[in-house]
């Protein structure tokens, strides 16, 4: 692909590497100098120093031609300006970084795809590391739901049970669903069904739609979320 990335910052950075690594085309725009040159001795790619709220710096950026744009100044007035610029420039895809949660209906409006607020984001992970320690990872779906990555202790209540054992012993409720396991020795993830049978040490991907609460991870052996 084809990628302008507009910023070299916290973002930008990360993204600029990920891309290139990836094997894409990536040209950067950075306004600051010290960023620009920075990143261009970081990376394989083109940076162009200079302000990405300029269609000809676009231009010059070969946004006409670019598969994707992604902006990812910490300034959404900026950020807006490059997006509606992009899509002047008939860029196919355009994705923006949003900081100010009020600010998404415009970026909605205009048709962007967006990230929102990704110092939240980071901070919300950072939050539910201590709270939940037992969460690997998750995703928060809607206002409550969530899906998470959580291990099976063995001295979990729904170790040793089939799915439909810990359905009728009311350990698993109509809101959780186990929807994938890795499990040590097997190459490809176990899809579920209600014969199988949980083990400990098994890494489960879940749904629930009342998200990690202390009462769902304690199914799985982890009563140290209730701390």
């Amino acid at each position: 692909m084809y990628i302008v990335i507009v910023g070299a910052g916290d973002i930008g950075t990360p993204l600029i590497e990920i891309a290139t690594a990836g094997g894409n085309e990536v040209v950067v725009i950075e306004r600051d100098t010290a960023k620009a040159e920075q990143a261009s001795r970081a990376f394989d790619c083109l940076v162009i120093n200079d302000d990405a709220t300029s269609k000809e710096t676009l231009a010059d950026a070969g946004a006409d031609r670019a598969d994707a744009l992604i902006s990812t100044t910490d300034q959404d007035a900026t950020n807006i300006m490059v997006c509606l610029l992009a899509q002047e420039l008939d860029v196919p895809e355009v994705v923006s970084v949003v900081h100010n949660p009020e600010h998404m209906g415009l970026f909605a409006q205009i048709g962007v795809n967006t990230m929102q607020n990704p110092q939240r984001l980071i901070a919300e992970y950072l939050y539910r590391a201590v709270k939940r320690p037992s969460i690997v990872d998750f995703m928060r779906i809607g206002e409550q739901a969530e899906v998470f990555e959580i291990t099976v202790k063995q001295s979990a209540p729904i170790a040793g049970k089939t799915l439909q054992e810990a359905t009728a012993s009311d350990l698993l409720g109509p809101d959780v669903l186990i929807v994938a396991i890795e499990r040590e020795g097997t190459d490809e993830p176990i899809t579920p069904r209600g014969g199988t049978r949980i083990e400990a040490d098994d890494l489960l991907t879940v749904y629930s739609a009342t998200g990690a609460t202390p009462e769902v991870t304690d199914v799985f052996g982890h009563t140290e979320d209730r701390n």
